[in-house]
């Protein structure tokens, strides 16, 4: 079952300012998250909402069920989330 992704602005904005290196990465990460997204997704405490690890980056995605969306609302170094 694969997932489509959308990007908040925000989120896309906090990744363009990485290394080429560091993008590919991330974008590397995502295409295997969307296909199978509970293998690499954990349940964020106290939201609705999950988090994916990426080294020392996480986004933190809102799932459309119905729509099989994966929206990415933050993405950003782990301190700057928690």
């Amino acid at each position: 079952m694969n997932f489509e992704i959308i990007w908040h602005p925000k989120a896309t904005k906090n990744l363009s300012r990485l290394s080429q290196e560091l993008i590919r990465r991330v974008l590397a990460k995502m295409d295997e998250v969307k296909k199978d997204p509970f293998r690499y997704l954990e349940h964020f405490e106290g939201e609705k909402v999950y988090k994916l690890r990426i080294g020392n980056y996480r986004a933190l995605i809102d799932i459309d069920f119905k729509e099989n969306i994966l929206y990415i609302q933050v993405f950003d170094k782990r301190g700057r989330i928690y």
